[in-house]
């Protein structure tokens, strides 16, 4: 399941601890709620860039976001990834993570996985091990002694980048 799905369908079976009086569970780097009367369907996922365009799958009206994003950027800086669920109405809940962005030219995998450990470098692309180096990856892997990297693509060459450190 891509990152973005797994968002959208943790935002649907995660309670807000001190809201729901469930327990904490997963954290977000931003949890809101906003009024967004254009926006159409039921749920949205979408990545907000560093220059705060907004990329997403779905067909939705232009500017519709706008009212959700503003809200996210209130708790969480771009570059982030987000999902939304109608809560009421108009009313939206939204919670946003944030993510590094890379562009990875002439990747034709949609997911890429990259592991260092003990200076053992690890890559796969689309579940298939691959020896190619991937320069913008492996200078996010260098400012870890170890570490996990989860590339999505976004669009075209536009990679979100989960980083673990290990």
């Amino acid at each position: 399941m891509a990152r973005s799905d797994e968002l959208l369908a943790a935002l649907a079976q995660t309670p807000i601890a001190g809201v729901t009086g469930a327990g904490t569970g997963r954290t977000w780097d931003a949890v809101v709620s906003a009024h967004s009367p254009t926006l159409t369907g039921d749920a949205v996922t979408f990545t907000a860039l560093e220059d705060r365009t907004l990329v997403v799958d779905q067909d939705v009206p232009d500017d519709s976001l706008a009212p959700i994003a503003e809200a996210l950027e209130e708790m969480v800086a771009p570059p982030y990834r987000a999902a939304a669920a109608r809560a009421e109405g108009d009313v939206w809940t939204a919670v946003a993570e944030s993510v590094r962005i890379a562009r990875l030219p002439g990747v034709d995998a949609d997911l890429i996985d990259l592991t260092v450990v003990d200076g053992e470098r690890t890559l796969t692309a689309d579940g298939e091990m691959t020896p190619r180096p991937l320069p913008a990856l492996d200078e996010l892997a260098a400012e870890h002694e170890s570490v996990a990297l989860h590339a999505e693509r976004i669009d075209g060459d536009l990679y979100a980048v989960d980083v673990f450190p290990l």
